[in-house]
């Protein structure tokens, strides 16, 4: 038996299946949330130190803070010294947020996030954006996703940043076109 070429023609259908992967179907809110507040919900932890998700859901096992909610999703890259978000601090934070997202119409989505540190979002029961380290201000990895129905779909995200500047950006757009900043009138809590 020929290893190589079963080796390369099972590369070769791995390849093929994760490149064709479906989208991942969102699961609308149920019942469907009505007299949402503008924005989202956020509650902080200020670790002595936080470098992976693992140690930012480790932080919000204890003290943690309810914060002044956040307007949306779209926080441009801070300077050094700049509070994160609606935090009390510059460094060092863990956010727990929470809410809704709203999508206009039904159908097939990218979706990604500029992040800077880690993130692990969700968005009707799937997580559609990850990153689990630090960096600057870069993307995830794009996310199709396919909204069955127009309405609010659940939001979640645990989100760190570590030193010096932050930000925190959501994007979509319809599948095969460039993705856009989603404008803060798409979330409520």
């Amino acid at each position: 038996m020929n290893y190589v070429k079963l080796g390369l023609g099972l590369a070769f259908v791995f390849c093929a299946h994760v490149s064709a992967a479906a989208p991942l179907k969102l699961e609308p809110a149920d019942p469907q949330p009505t007299n949402l507040k503008p924005g989202l919900s956020v509650r902080y932890a200020y670790p002595a130190d936080v470098k992976n998700l693992k140690a930012a859901e480790n932080a919000l096992r204890y003290k943690v803070e309810q914060g002044t909610p956040i307007s949306g999703l779209d926080h441009r890259d801070t300077n050094v010294g700049q509070k994160v978000m609606t935090s009390k601090r510059a460094e060092r934070v863990v956010a727990d947020i929470n809410g809704f997202v709203h999508f206009d119409t039904p159908g097939q989505f990218t979706i990604d996030f500029l992040t800077n540190d880690g993130l692990r979002a969700q968005v009707g029961g799937q997580v559609v954006g990850e990153f689990d380290g630090r960096q600057p201000c870069e993307e995830t990895f794009a996310v199709d996703v396919e909204v069955p129905k127009a309405g609010w779909y659940p939001l979640k995200a645990l989100y760190f940043q570590r030193t010096n500047t932050a930000c925190l950006h959501m994007r979509m757009g319809p599948a095969g076109k460039r993705a856009k900043w989603m404008p803060d009138s798409a979330f409520g809590h």
